[in-house]
């Protein structure tokens, strides 16, 4: 409309008042612009506070600790007093350590009840069940410390939905305490919000904390109670004190939750608790000195670490550098495709020494590959050369710690080689601890190597506060004070011991050994250590009678009365999860498995081996609860289809980001609406659409389609062959085919605006399955190849594209998929079985346009490029006419590095929206 106008008025008219016409005309629009921008955020706030008064809620969380091991149970009611049908979610993050052992569900009167079974069979039955729209969804695993339980139930006004979730864990002693764990998280307001938390410690409790929950905001609102053996920490804030503000409609309840505490340590060989004919015994000495050590820190500074990362990691090692002992000893090693040490052996933490390696940490500058392999041979090779030498302490400890943020991409880039070379090397007297900063490091990797050479791993988070995360895993290993620690049991007073002997013991830990008991008389355990000064022998009598513990739990309310043998099997299953990744063959494994299954059916644990099966009393209605095939996937989810009388419902998508896949080609995830698009672009091999354009910053990708082998009567399906990525400003061009990556530089020098930046590429090359390229830690596209049989009569291999939610483009960004970084209000209603019974149909109004959508399940293959998983969208026919701007046709380009012309807009359809 401005720019017809201008066209008809402003053109016409001379110099002179061409430049007043321009000036009112934009003064004009703007004002026009400004108001129903202001109009929109009112209707939006008015539609929010309508929606705030839609459910009334009860949310309920207890939580009962004993002798550190934890149940929680989150109950949330919902009554839905609206005057339509509407979707109400259950979501509920919870500690990636934690199994969950139930979730029950009450809707109108019809309860949904879970049981654990072998994943195959609940598989199985789910399948069946969702083939006959009676189920959807699968719970997955994320790649953070939580994991998210995701339930949807759509239902008719004046419904009232129950739901409840049950999950156990252990709780570990870090830094001298013991820390729970909860996030919580509201949307809206909640009625009545309730967060209980009892402990229980038989042998008394010395301190409980928790921190004011979102600083000041809740001072005062969480309340503690404390006695010798039983503490109680309440959260319950009323209607006022949920708001953001004094008059917000919303939640301000979105954080941690935590709470801490410790028991007192009487005697040096611990605690000794029987139980439900089940022992566990808790060790964790205090006073004693600390062991000196010697400690090579290896510090990946590939191109990948530029930036954050490794700000963060010189923040941390600065610190971690004036904290060493007096009597340490230690080196540095730094790595990118090269290998470089600071110094050739180990050196004395005198003030010298670590002025000198501060400074040279501080002028590191990363660039190039990562040769993680030649890293860590050349630490076991000066540690070795050291003790060979006489250098090291006999009572001293030796430890590696790796600080890497990718996969090996020079020397050797085997995974398997890498470890096998590693644990060739390595001594016995040598611990590797690896720590994995983000997301593109294989943290599975960094977990078996540590595991294997008597370490641990731990996952640094870039986008949080990764220095402090550094400083506080060293804290958690700089005082070791016991090594070689084995805690024997007579062997006819115990059976089913989980591991008892443990190469370090670090102030502020806890070891815990569980089993089963098979007498009636007192239990008894021999503990045998090296110190600082010597070997010693500890002898532990304690005459428990578990009876007497067993009547203790009985009188407490919010005790666990089996918590021993819940805690034991906790144990178990985690340390042959842990066998089970380091298994040398697969009859092993198999081996291992199958003790994990047995064990989690009888406990009621939700493993990788197992799942939940959520089912209605009469069986007609079920939904699944699963781990992933793979790690890395993100969101979890589980949804339950339940129909209504005057509409269909549907179950939302999990939160995946997959543009382009398969065919359909676009696959586009929408936030604000918590749902999938998809749409072919049916066009001829050899086309080149563009897929994004960012004119501002100078980033251009586009995809020339290929088909596959033709069946007979068969529509011809087509995909992407070569997927091109353009940086017009930098004259840098990137290639990708099914068969090679191609990078052209077309100038020898970099092309700098008079608004100069510096201009960083990282390219990230995973031979025969993905590149990524990452620009300015701005904008990040990942090409994923998909491999097929070569003889396969109909498929052919393909390219994959994914992008970031995270992704900052400019306000101008378009093209197929760039366009949808400014995410459309949609609006889906009218939904209505389709000719299909198995994909309803609605009605979408998007853009000024009523289209007509079909709900069914694609494939996409980010998580798996063989198989494919399954996504559930809304398809848009037509090529997704009314979606995209203009028609698909505008999006097609000469070549792989053009730029397109905008796209054609329709005046008089923008005049009705």
């Amino acid at each position: 409309i401005y720019e017809n106008y201008l066209f008809h008025v402003c053109f016409k008219q001379n110099d002179f008042i061409f430049d007043q016409c321009l000036t009112v005309t934009a003064a004009y629009f703007n004002l026009i612009f400004a108001y129903f921008h202001f109009k929109r955020n009112i209707d939006s706030n008015e539609e929010e506070e309508d929606e705030q008064n839609e459910e009334w809620e009860v949310f309920f969380l207890e939580t009962r600790i004993t002798s550190r091991f934890a149940e929680t149970a989150v109950r949330r009611k919902v009554i839905n007093s609206a005057k339509t049908a509407k979707s109400i979610q259950f979501n509920v993050q919870i500690p990636k350590s934690a199994f969950i052992t139930n979730f029950t569900m009450n809707v109108n009167g019809i309860t949904f009840v879970g049981s654990v079974m072998e994943k195959t069979t609940a598989r199985n039955l789910y399948t069946q069940a969702r083939s006959r729209g009676k189920a959807a969804g699968i719970v997955r695993t994320n790649s953070y410390d939580m994991e998210t339980f995701k339930t949807e139930v759509h239902v008719p006004p004046g419904s009232v939905i129950e739901f409840e979730l049950h999950y156990q864990e252990m709780l570990y002693r870090k830094q001298g305490f013991y820390e729970y764990n909860l996030y919580l998280q509201s949307d809206k307001l909640v009625p009545q919000f309730q967060v209980d938390i009892y402990i229980f410690e038989p042998t008394g409790i010395s301190f409980v904390r928790s921190p004011d929950f979102l600083g000041d905001h809740f001072k005062g609102v969480t309340k503690i109670t404390h006695s010798k053996q039983k503490a109680h920490v309440s959260f319950k804030p009323n209607f006022q004190q949920q708001r953001k503000c004094e008059n917000c409609t919303s939640s301000i309840i979105d954080g941690n939750f935590v709470v801490t505490y410790d028991v007192p340590r009487e005697n040096i060989a611990g605690e000794l608790q029987l139980s439900d004919g089940y022992f566990v015994h808790f060790f964790a000495p205090n006073d004693m000195s600390p062991l000196s050590k010697n400690i090579i820190f290896v510090i990946d500074v590939s191109g990948s670490m530029w930036g954050l990362k490794m700000k963060q990691t010189v923040q941390a090692m600065q610190t971690i550098l004036d904290d060493l002992g007096a009597e340490d000893y230690f080196g540095i090693i730094d790595f990118n495709h090269n290998v470089r040490c600071w110094r050739g052996e180990l050196v004395p933490s005198d003030s010298v020494y670590i002025s000198e390696a501060k400074k040279y940490i501080q002028d590191i500058q990363p660039n190039g590959g990562t040769n993680i392999n030649e890293a860590l041979l050349r630490a076991i090779h000066i540690l070795s050369e050291a003790m060979d030498n006489g250098l090291i302490n006999a009572q001293s400890v030796s430890m590696i710690i790796l600080v890497s943020d990718g996969d090996p991409t020079v020397g050797e880039i085997k995974l398997s080689a890498i470890q096998k070379n590693v644990k060739k090397k390595m001594r016995e007297e040598f611990s590797l601890f690896s720590l994995g900063i983000g997301f593109d490091v294989d943290y599975d990797f960094l977990e078996r190597i540590a595991l294997e050479n008597r370490g641990i791993a731990q996952r640094i988070y870039a986008n949080q506060d990764a220095s402090q995360q550094l400083k506080n895993f060293y804290n958690q290993v700089a005082s070791p004070l016991l090594k070689k620690i084995v805690i024997n049991y007579p062997e006819d007073g115990v059976s089913d011991v989980t591991q008892n002997s443990f190469d370090k013991f670090f102030r502020g830990s806890e070891l815990v050994v569980a089993g089963k008991v098979e007498t009636d008389g007192a239990l008894q355990s021999f503990i045998t250590a090296s110190s600082l000064n010597l070997k010693v022998m500890v002898d532990l009598s304690l005459t428990v009678d578990g009876s007497d513990l067993d009547d203790i739990l009985a009188k407490q309310k919010h005790a666990l009365p089996g918590f021993a043998r819940q805690l034991w099997a906790y144990i178990t299953i985690r340390q042959l999860l842990a066998e089970r990744s380091l298994a040398s063959s697969a009859a092993k494994k198999r081996t291992i498995t199958h003790k994990i299954l047995g064990l989690a059916l009888q406990h009621q644990f939700v493993t990788p081996m197992t799942a939940l099966l959520v089912e209605s009393e009469k069986g007609n209605e079920r939904m699944l609860a699963d781990s992933p095939r793979d790690s890395r996937q993100g969101c979890c989810s589980g949804k339950l289809l339940k129909k209504s009388s005057d509409n269909t419902a549907l179950p939302n998508p999990a939160h995946v980001r997959p543009p382009i896949d398969g065919d359909p080609h676009f696959i586009i995830h929408l936030p604000k609406i918590n749902d999938n698009i998809c749409f072919n672009v049916d066009t001829k091999p050899g086309t080149i659409l563009n897929l994004v354009s960012d004119p501002d910053l100078g980033v251009v990708v586009n995809g020339q389609v290929i088909a596959a082998k033709k069946e007979n009567n068969k529509k011809l399906n087509t995909y992407f062959g070569t997927i091109a990525t353009y940086f017009k400003n930098n004259n840098i061009y990137i290639e990708v085919t099914t068969e090679k990556i191609s990078v052209i530089l077309y100038s020898n020098y970099l092309i700098i605006k008079d608004n100069a930046f510096c201009f960083r590429l990282n390219l990230f090359v995973k031979k025969d399955q993905h590149v990524t390229v990452r620009v300015n830690e701005q904008v990040t596209f990942m090409v994923m190849l998909h491999r097929v049989w070569k003889k396969h009569p109909v498929n052919v291999d393909f390219l994959g594209l994914y992008t970031p939610s995270s992704n900052m483009f400019s306000p101008n960004v378009h093209g197929l998929i760039g366009q949808f970084s400014n995410e459309p209000f949609i609006y889906i209603y009218n939904f209505h079985p389709g000719k299909d019974p198995q994909k309803p149909e609605a009605t979408m109004e998007v853009k000024g346009n009523k289209l007509e959508v079909t709900r069914g399940w694609q494939k996409y293959y980010g998580t798996d490029p063989v198989n494919g998983t399954d996504v559930y969208c809304w398809f848009i026919h037509n090529n997704g006419k009314g979606i995209i701007d203009g028609h698909f046709m505008d999006y097609v380009v000469p070549s792989l590095n053009s730029f397109p012309t905008p796209p054609k807009i329709d005046y008089n359809n923008l005049k009705k929206l």
